[in-house]
């Protein structure tokens, strides 16, 4: 299939076209974090963290999205368990994790093993680079627990599951993949709407939501 010349002569030059295609799904990705954060108002891991969370849940194709959400899921509650279980050590901050790192790779591994046992094949053949990913998430995790406490850690765990969900189908959507190989200059958008989202002073979304008995009585 014919896309962009600018497209195909990159190609050309040899950039596999799944590459070329990702790395101009990137400035839609974080974008698209941006809108969630300044207009919407859910916050996430800020803005790095959904944005490979999304990738990686895109190369747990094509064994399947259930696989991305359960690993997330796991590393999520291996983390708040490790942390618990730490809290009494009274450990400095890259010692504790360092060893919350580890024992969430040690979980992922029981969990590839069992889905192995099981004929899980899906499961078990994951590639390392989206589970290395994950697990990275567990940094953050930790990190958000100390300094906000679980609860929050959770919430926004959550939120950049969602953000994650819907940008992983942004970029899983043929329809859209195709119209940005047909029209990259289209990802020169991304700038004026990230400067319009930096000017942004109203309230978002969720503000409205949680003022809104304030804001019916103005």
């Amino acid at each position: 299939m014919n896309y962009h010349p600018l497209v195909m002569y990159i190609v050309e030059q040899g950039v596999p076209l799944q590459t070329l295609a990702l790395l101009l799904m990137i400035p839609v990705v974080a974008t698209l974090v941006a809108f969630f954060r300044q207009v919407v108002g859910i916050k996430a891991f800020g803005i790095y963290t959904p944005s490979i969370i999304t990738f990686a849940l895109l190369a747990f194709d094509p064994n399947g999205l259930k696989y991305g959400i359960a690993i997330f899921i796991s590393i999520i509650l291996v983390g708040m368990a490790s942390r618990y279980m730490l809290r009494r050590f009274r450990l400095l901050y890259l010692p504790r994790v360092a060893i919350t790192i580890s024992i969430v790779a040690l979980a992922i591994l029981l969990i590839l093993v069992i889905g192995a046992h099981f004929k899980r094949t899906g499961l078990a053949s994951v590639s390392i680079f989206p589970l290395l990913i994950m697990i990275t998430l567990a940094e953050k995790f930790v990190a958000t627990q100390i300094e906000k406490g679980s609860r929050a850690a959770t919430f926004l765990a959550g939120e950049t599951l969602l953000i994650s969900l819907i940008g992983y189908s942004l970029i899983r959507w043929d329809g859209f993949m195709i119209l940005i190989l047909n029209h990259p200059w289209l990802i020169l958008l991304t700038f004026i709407i990230n400067f319009t989202l930096g000017k942004w002073s109203g309230l978002r979304i969720t503000e409205y939501i949680r003022f809104r008995k304030v804001i019916a009585h103005l």
